[in-house]
């Protein structure tokens, strides 16, 4: 059997062209504040980004976008508080969750929207 190299290099340069061309999938994550007449605090971040700290009114939703790691990987997390007590919990978590996350804040802590009855993180006292 021949290999011609000029067709097998224009096959692997077109394979990684295509590759490095792929467009990324967008996620977003949104956490809903539904405390009782509370103030939620958030700090969302990555291994690579730090999407700083935000007041989340009673009812408002904080949510963000961004495109998945191509190879997997692509982990959030968020430090919540309000008053005296704390949430630390994984937001996103690409090896997990499809393009999207959705989380309510409540009394009892942080909830997935798909399903009220799973509590994902309880509130903690520092």
């Amino acid at each position: 059997m021949v290999i011609n190299k000029a067709l097998l290099s224009t096959t692997v340069l077109a394979t990684t062209m295509i590759i490095v061309a792929r467009p990324t999938v967008q996620a977003t994550v949104y956490i809903t504040n539904h405390l009782t007449k509370k103030i939620l605090i958030v700090h969302c971040r990555s291994k690579d980004d730090d999407l700083g700290v935000h007041a989340v009114a009673v009812g408002a939703t904080i949510h963000w976008s961004f495109g998945q790691n191509l190879f997997g990987g692509t982990l959030f997390w968020c430090k919540l508080a309000v008053e005296d007590k704390r949430i630390i919990f994984v937001a996103y978590d690409q090896g997990v969750d499809d393009v999207k996350g959705d989380w309510y804040v409540r009394d009892e802590g942080v909830y997935g929207i798909h399903n009220l009855t799973f509590l994902r993180a309880a509130w903690t006292r520092p």
